[in-house]
């Protein structure tokens, strides 16, 4: 079964995954219907789109410890099954904006079930020299969960109305929670994988050094993701279609190029290296952007291409490194903590940088953005990999 089968569970947990980012980023695609519909203000839109977010950030690296203590497949399974359900009922019974919010916080918190069980059944069925691309392959599920979203969820909500749209998201999450019971399996265990008696990677600064460098390279990529658009729309004055239509092209190109460093990582036998590489060169796509926002706009929208691909592609370097670093009893929850970081890094973005960037112009802002990867390079723990089983 670790032949051929273990293509058949990753192509599952990708699927699981995107299931779950179509309920948990695609929220924002339904905002004009559902303020149309509840007369809702821009607040109170807001705190609807926050709600999944936040019930995804409060169960992380509890669903972590579940799949290292209990084992992926039911961990998928029963998240999953819950978030479909959730999400049901909160389209269809449920009215009021707060017990609303809530219902949909709860989905949230049971889809983070998927983040740090999918990963860690990848790690599981996957060989130290594959599991770069692996990974890279499962990184893809985020983009095109959105992509789904984007092309379904408006459409459903214009033709129907914005509840009953959320039930497309609801129902691949109950068919994800099928197709993980049915086809996927647990990769096989030894008797440490527990999770009880084990030591706690923790105990040296490796992993803490991880999160943090993988922290600090999320501010780029949401600095791309969230300023992207309104940039080429109103300082270059694109049409919206067109820029929507060329962040679609290069957000496909970054889906890709997280493939292409899960296999560069792989035939060079390091996830930090290449990782700590990227985090030089997604600080040189904000200096770019910050120069040609200053004097040559071309360069800026070169950046904007480029930096789509660039700020991405660490992330399954990252990911595949702390599964790895953190050893089978710990790697569910260690990449709940790596998950944690990262989505409180980039909740925090947009405002603060959105700060910056009207206060004093979008070169400035980029530049300040310059430092965040720039501060990665040094605390990248490169070193620590040559200390790493050849086996993990």
């Amino acid at each position: 079964m670790a032949g051929r089968r273990r293509w058949l569970i990753l192509a599952v947990g990708v699927f699981a995954q995107a299931s779950a980012c179509a309920f948990l980023y695609g929220i924002p695609f339904l905002v004009p219907a559902m303020r149309s519909a509840e007369s809702l203000d821009l607040a109170q839109a807001g705190t609807v789109v926050a709600g999944p977010g936040v019930g995804l950030l409060l169960t992380l690296i509890a669903w972590g410890a579940a799949a290292d203590r209990y084992g992926e497949r039911g961990v998928m399974a029963v998240g999953l099954a819950s978030t479909g359900i959730l999400v049901a009922v909160a389209a269809l019974a449920v009215h009021p904006l707060v017990p609303f919010v809530a219902v949909l916080a709860a989905g949230g918190a049971a889809a983070a079930s998927v983040n740090a069980a999918s990963g860690r059944m990848v790690m599981g069925w996957f060989a130290r020299h594959e599991r770069g691309v692996a990974m890279g392959i499962r990184q893809t599920a985020q983009p095109l969960g959105v992509g789904i979203a984007a092309v379904s969820l408006p459409v459903l909500a214009e033709h129907v109305d914005f509840r009953t749209a959320l039930l497309l998201p609801a129902g691949l999450c109950l068919l994800a929670a099928v197709l993980v019971a049915v086809l996927a399996a647990d990769p096989p265990r030894t008797a440490r994988d527990g999770g009880v008696a084990e030591r706690s990677p923790y105990r040296t600064p490796t992993l803490w050094r991880l999160h943090g460098a993988s922290a600090l390279l999320v501010l780029p990529q949401f600095a791309i993701a969230a300023f992207a658009l309104e940039y080429l729309v109103h300082e270059r004055n694109w049409a919206a279609g067109a820029a929507g239509a060329f962040l679609a092209v290069v957000q496909v190109c970054g889906a890709a190029g997280r493939i292409a460093t899960g296999y560069w990582s792989d035939r060079v036998g390091s996830r930090l290296r290449p990782m700590r590489q990227l985090a030089v060169a997604s600080m040189l796509v904000m200096l770019a952007f910050a120069l040609g926002d200053a004097v040559a706009p071309w360069l800026a929208v070169a950046a904007i291409a480029v930096g789509s691909v660039v700020t991405v592609a660490d992330n399954g370097l990252a990911f595949t490194s702390t599964a790895e670093l953190a050893g089978p009893s710990w790697a569910g929850r260690a990449l709940g903590v790596q998950n944690t970081g990262q989505n409180v890094v980039s909740s925090l973005v947009p405002p603060l940088l959105g700060l910056v960037v009207g206060g004093s112009g979008y070169a400035v802002g980029f530049l300040v953005a310059a430092l965040f990867p720039l501060l990665a390079v040094a605390v990248t723990p490169v070193a620590a990999e040559s200390a790493q089983p050849e086996h993990a």
